[in-house]
């Protein structure tokens, strides 16, 4: 009968341990990332719409949109349980993306391009709500180790359409229409299945105290993401070099799940094979923990605990009688606690929240810190996600017939970027004391060294600005959102969260719409009339020359993108100095926040 209930009590605190929740969210985040997937579909949308190229730019656009703009789901996330915030997610995402499959499949009638625009917005909405979800919850159950699980969460969701990738070649569907099934009822399979585990737990308990636990944890799932990594380029080299037959396809899907579902073994560990501290160890930890982070008022100011302990002194040097004493004291510190909180009220009415506190979203737009990390993810972003939407464009200018190569280059270096983004911006703040967003500024300048690379035409230049870009993109993610959450506080994550998304379509859209394309076309008609007045002086007759015309423009050489990288270098630059400004401006928060890693 003990046996039992020790296994009940066992099992009941593996459930409800924070590494199930964030081992349950980086399952959720592995197969939520299909916007990845659009340029797999993009094909059988056109060809059974008729659509052009340039219906097929406006459902891109709207997938983008509809990937980035989260607000909502940061909104939910503050006023309803995980749970609901979840199933929201799992509604639009199979509403959205199965309407799109019945139009595409014919089975409905076809639709105008707008709702089809409306439908693919809706669709990818939904992997919104699973990121929030996901993020929100495991960034208050691991408040200390924001970094990693940042980093980690979002690097699984840049694999993801690596990995379904495998899943739908290992079951082979019939059509290329049946991949738009999948992306309707996939994502949200895994989170239903998920969606009552992924929430936040207390974090300020026995858990909490196994830092070096935690910490041992934290390197296993950094040496399956390294090992998932090599194993995904190892496979992409091998689909590009050989021609493999269906069993060697399902023997590798196989592999594949089988390395996702390993980080469940460090929450089996820490349960099951762990022995529990004391009551005694627990009791000295704890207290200090909750003194550091519940009793802080501005920047270090004397904390009210020290202040009731001195006037407890002065009490008992009064003389009053024992049989008072309780009674005197219990009423002074009432007193006292008002007065502490109503002046500390009043103060944060007066002057707003303080770095570390919790801001809403119209509290943060108010501040600088918010204004100047979100230009900076603006610029350093927007020249990543642009670089790498013209990857295509670029190898053909170059007569490079390798791209579906540097594209899983890019995938596989954005993955590294986010996971490892986040592993070295926590090693500066918790071994130097020092802020998270100096990471992103030295991030943002290897950006800069790497569009410099590419703009010299030096050998080996695709490889190293698909590297570069995806590695700085993808460290982008898990380093400002990180120091986000410790600059602006966990109440209002959700919303900080899925506001700074936005800057990422919102650079793309601007240097795209007017640097890149603008470049591009300017070099392609240069070219046009260089073509035109050659054919002219070997025909010698005249011929008209057409001013513009878009599906014929064609650029060729180092030329076509040479300019652009050049100015997105200085962008990057920018940026950098955007970071370094931050940095300058956190660095006595974050000595503060960590004081103890500087004795």
């Amino acid at each position: 009968m003990v046996v039992s209930m020790q296994k009940k009590n066992k099992m009941k605190e593996f459930i409800g341990h924070r590494w199930v929740v964030f081992v349950c969210a980086i399952w959720d985040m592995s197969f939520a990332g299909t916007s990845y997937m659009f340029g797999s579909i993009s094909p059988v949308i056109k060809s059974s719409m008729g659509y052009n190229q340039q219906q097929v730019a406006f459902l891109s656009v709207a997938k983008d949109l509809g990937d980035n703009v989260g607000l909502l789901a940061g909104k939910i996330s503050e006023v309803s349980p995980t749970w609901r915030v979840i199933l929201v997610g799992v509604i639009q995402n199979v509403f959205g993306y199965g309407l799109v499959w019945l139009v595409v499949t014919h089975r409905l009638p076809s639709l105008p391009l707008w709702m089809l625009c409306f439908f693919i917005f809706l669709g990818q909405n939904g992997s919104t709500y699973y990121n929030t979800a996901a993020l929100v919850s495991c960034v208050q159950s691991f408040p200390e180790s924001r970094g990693p699980v940042v980093g980690i969460l979002k690097g699984f969701v840049g694999l993801s359409g690596a990995i379904w990738t495998q899943i739908v070649a290992m079951i082979s569907f019939p059509d290329q229409a049946s991949l738009i099934f999948v992306i309707a009822v996939g994502p949200a399979m895994v989170s239903c299945a998920l969606m009552f585990i992924i929430r936040p737990v207390e974090s300020y308990n026995k858990q909490s105290s196994r830092s070096s636990e935690d910490g041992s944890g934290f390197m296993f799932i950094y040496s399956v993401c390294l090992l998932l990594a090599a194993y995904l380029m190892g496979v992409l080299m091998l689909e590009n070099m050989f021609n493999l037959d269906h069993n060697t396809i399902t023997l590798i899907a196989i592999v594949l799940i089988i390395l996702i579902l390993l980080p469940i073994i460090v929450p089996i560990f820490m349960v099951f094979f762990t022995q529990p501290q004391n009551l005694d160890q627990e009791s000295l930890l704890q207290p200090e923990t909750r003194t550091s982070t519940s009793t802080r008022v501005v920047d270090g100011e004397t904390s009210a605990s020290s202040c009731l302990v001195k006037e407890d002194k002065a009490q008992k040097q009064t003389g009053l009688p024992v049989t008072e004493r309780p009674g005197k004291i219990v009423k002074f510190q009432a007193k006292l606690s008002r007065v502490i909180s109503e002046a500390v009220k009043k103060l944060k009415q007066k002057n707003g929240p303080h770095r570390g506190d919790d801001f809403t979203l119209s509290q943060a737009l108010m501040k600088a810190d918010f204004l100047i990390m979100f230009f900076s993810i603006v610029l350093g972003c927007g020249s990543g996600l642009t670089m790498i939407n013209n990857m295509g464009q670029i190898c053909q200018s170059l007569g490079d017939n390798n791209v579906n190569v540097y594209i899983s280059v890019i995938s596989i270096s954005n993955f590294l970027g986010r996971v490892g983004g986040g592993f070295f911006s926590e090693v500066i703040v918790r071994n130097f004391a020092y802020s998270r967003l100096l990471a992103l500024a030295v991030v943002q300048g290897m950006m800069a060294v790497g569009l410099s690379y590419y703009a010299m035409g030096l050998v080996g230049q695709v490889y190293v600005v698909a590297i570069s870009t995806g590695f700085g993109y993808g460290a982008h993610w898990s380093i400002a959102i990180a120091a986000a959450s410790e600059i602006f506080g966990l109440k209002n994550f959700g919303t900080l969260y899925n506001f700074l998304t936005v800057a990422s379509p919102t650079g793309s859209l601007f240097l795209s719409g007017f640097v890149a394309s603008k470049i591009y076309d300017y070099y392609a008609e240069q070219q046009a009339k260089q073509r035109m007045q050659s054919l002219k002086a070997s025909l010698n007759f005249t011929l008209p020359y057409v001013a513009r015309n878009e599906e014929s423009l064609v650029c060729e050489g180092n030329i076509c993108f040479s300019l652009t990288c050049i100015i997105f270098a200085v962008v990057c630059l920018f940026a950098a100095a955007l970071s370094l400004i931050l940095v300058h401006r956190t660095k006595r928060f974050y000595a503060q926040l960590h004081v103890k890693s500087l004795s």
